[in-house]
């Protein structure tokens, strides 16, 4: 009897008729930075189609949110993925007559342990994940807000793509790489075309999420929480930063960062990762 009345709560909720005029896309969404990001925007004016493996916790958080949301539910590991996505999404576009403003690439994850022990499998899982599927979805979005010339993108990477490289988590850091250059690059692209396309990356330290569990480690240095992530992240993303560093002591340890050899950053970062194992 129970079930069955917050079964028929939840499809009441899910037929919110507050409909606003501004829309983001948001993968990974279930749970951390992604589903607070989704719960700021409201106050930004903005309603979501949610993106993520786990159905249940998606309809949970479309409970808790003022305006009408949109539940797809997609494994982005999966290579073919993302392009299905963006047709998914174009149909919902055309069919609810909404307009996506904001893409906010934040599905991803990472791996511990020795390279030559670690999971392939899982390794190429986080490739597609952390980089074709943010590349896909990037150039998609990124063509319609260029012709339009409006419009954000938000690329959640990691403050491991700002490093040279970080052994045993070497797969994760080079995928974070990824996104933070390529969000550089594109940035400067946009500049040059004196567009008012907006795209960024955010590069956080340690954040309280679920990511340890699914990496298989935890960190010694201190974290902060997603809600602190999300609303610094949003904050610069409209003001157009390209690099966002959440937290004074993360962006302090940036730049000390910088005065550094390239080979001693890689060493430090080895050798508090190998505390983790």
């Amino acid at each position: 009897m129970i079930a069955k009345k917050v079964k028929k709560k939840r499809m009441i909720n899910m037929e919110k008729d507050i409909r606003p005029d501004k829309w983001a896309l948001v993968t990974g969404s279930s749970s951390g930075i992604g589903r607070e990001i989704v719960k700021l925007l409201e106050s930004y004016g903005y309603g979501s189609i949610l993106v993520a493996r786990r159905r249940s916790r998606l309809e949970d958080l479309a409970e808790d949110l003022k305006y009408k949301s949109y539940i797809i539910e997609a494994d982005l590991s999966q290579s073919s993925t993302a392009k299905d996505l963006c047709q998914k999404v174009d149909q919902l576009e055309e069919k609810e007559a909404i307009r996506i403003d904001l893409l906010v690439n934040n599905a991803g994850f990472g791996d511990l342990g020795f390279f030559g022990d670690t999971d392939l499998d899982k390794e190429l899982d986080m490739i597609h994940v952390n980089i074709e599927s943010l590349h896909i979805l990037m150039k998609h979005y990124l063509k319609r807000f260029v012709e339009e010339d409006r419009g954000h993108i938000l690329n959640v990477a990691s403050s491991a793509g700002l490093m040279p490289a970080g052994p045993y988590m070497s797969t994760y850091y080079a995928t974070k790489a990824y996104v933070t250059s390529l969000t550089s690059g594109v940035a400067k692209e946009l500049k040059y075309r004196d567009s008012r396309v907006v795209v960024s990356a955010l590069c956080p330290g340690p954040v309280d999420t679920e990511f340890n569990d699914v990496a298989n480690c935890s960190f010694d240095i201190g974290s902060i929480g997603p809600g602190q992530c999300a609303r610094e992240a949003l904050e610069n993303l409209f003001k157009g930063k390209t690099i966002i560093v959440p937290s004074t002591k993360m962006k302090l340890a940036t730049k000390f960062s910088k005065i550094l050899t390239r080979n001693r950053l890689i060493d430090i970062c080895g050798r508090q990762q190998k505390k983790k194992i």
